[in-house]
């Protein structure tokens, strides 16, 4: 199949992306659309969930891989195809490979979470660890190219990628036609070009919203500037949209079909990610979750109905783990306070005392004696509490106080 494009300005047309959708029939998943109620009780209107946590290796990525990888003539699919990822892209790459019989070899950074190599592998890659960073990786991946003829599979910055990912955005005017605004996590912008050229080529009243980390946001400055620019040392906990410069190709496809690029907290990735797993039930890793992130932070900028794209569910459960405690934070559900008592027997007993009588439960304590900056008959003590929200945070707080208690974290 070859894809007409028309103008490098322009590299794609709705045409390339329907027909993706038929070269993917049978092969990804029409993923679910799911209604939220918390979710449209803030926003006051209709919002939908369109899970590609659920899609075949977790997410939306075997969309774009599979298509790119079918585009390759027969003597560039003899040279097998290499990309250079730290996990949704690999997995992608991967099983497309396998799927269509060629050789397929994956660099992924020695740091890479051990699930998401061992994925990667029982997809059918040779996976190869390099480097400590994803430019390393990248540049490992590159060189291996050049040296033996194997294809490059970019994770975003190609049309046929991007014609792939398209399909997700014909899937929602499907699943839910009366749609009004589509919110979608932005890294390189590959996701994002697919589905703001799907929709806008048929419904160029739906709004687009892209959303970035604020740690990790290229695209803003890049739209005022008119071109990719580089963002240094781009910091999120949100990997799967950590990209420190957005694609040529899909930014010129962004700059024509998003209408609004913003961006998230930490904060407001993990209490999202904290919400998709408790209210709708959805593993969903930090950049999946950002365009409810969005929704959590600013619920009344959207038009419904609204349909958030969870892009991704491929979290590593020690990340999990952490980002659960950091939601739990920002939503006000855990607590943690220094303060200084009395070191005489007793003193622990009596503090404890004040946090049942408030229904605190208490998860660890830190008793420190020996400290230069506490007087001779000092001890402070460092507690992690769960907590009901944040009125009950400040509820503690107060009985603390009236119990005499200076607190100082």
């Amino acid at each position: 199949m070859s894809f007409r494009r028309p103008d490098p300005l322009h590299p794609l047309i709705l045409d390339d992306v329907r027909g993706a959708q038929k070269m993917l029939s049978g092969v990804a998943r029409v993923t679910a659309m799911e209604g939220s109620r918390h979710l449209s009780s803030l926003v006051g209107a209709p919002v939908h969930l369109k899970c590609e946590n659920l899609q075949r290796t977790g997410s939306f990525k075997l969309r774009g891989a599979y298509v790119r990888i079918s585009g390759l003539r027969p003597e560039q699919r003899a040279a097998g195809v290499v990309a250079a990822s730290a996990g949704n892209h690999a997995q992608g790459v991967a099983l497309a490979s396998t799927l269509l019989g060629v050789r397929s070899t994956v660099f992924m950074p020695l740091g890479a979470p051990l699930p998401k190599v061992a994925a990667t592998r029982e997809y059918g890659a040779e996976v190869r660890l390099h480097g400590h960073v994803v430019d390393e990786t990248l540049e490992a991946a590159e060189e291996y190219a050049a040296r033996t003829g194997a294809v490059f599979i970019h994770p975003f910055d190609h049309p046929d990628i991007i014609a792939g990912q398209g399909t997700v955005g014909l899937e929602i005017l499907e699943q839910c036609p009366e749609v009004r605004t589509i919110v979608v996590g932005v890294g390189g912008g590959g996701l994002a070009a697919g589905i703001g050229l799907a929709v806008k080529s048929v419904r160029p009243d739906v709004r687009i919203v892209g959303v970035q980390a604020e740690g990790a946001a290229a695209y803003p400055p890049s739209l005022a500037a008119g071109h990719p620019v580089a963002v240094e040392s781009p910091a999120t906990m949100a990997d799967g949209i950590r990209v420190g410069r957005p694609g040529d190709v899909p930014f010129a496809l962004v700059r024509e079909f998003v209408d609004e690029v913003r961006t998230v907290s930490e904060d407001a990735l993990s209490t999202a990610l904290l919400l998709c797993l408790e209210r709708a039930k959805l593993v969903v890793e930090p950049a999946g979750a950002s365009p409810v992130a969005a929704l959590l932070s600013d619920p009344e900028a959207f038009r419904g109905p609204v349909v958030a794209v969870l892009s991704g569910g491929n979290v590593d459960p020690l990340l999990m783990q952490r980002v659960l405690r950091h939601g739990m934070a920002a939503g006000g559900r855990y607590l943690s306070l220094r303060l200084r008592v009395t070191d005489r027997p007793g003193a622990l007993a009596t503090l404890l005392a004040v946090l049942t009588v408030v229904d605190a439960n208490v998860l660890d304590v830190s008793h420190v004696r020996t400290d230069p900056r506490l007087g001779l008959t000092e001890a402070e003590v460092e507690l992690h509490l769960e907590t009901k929200g944040p009125d009950h945070c400040e509820e503690v707080r107060a009985a603390l106080r009236d119990a005499g208690y200076a607190v100082t974290g």
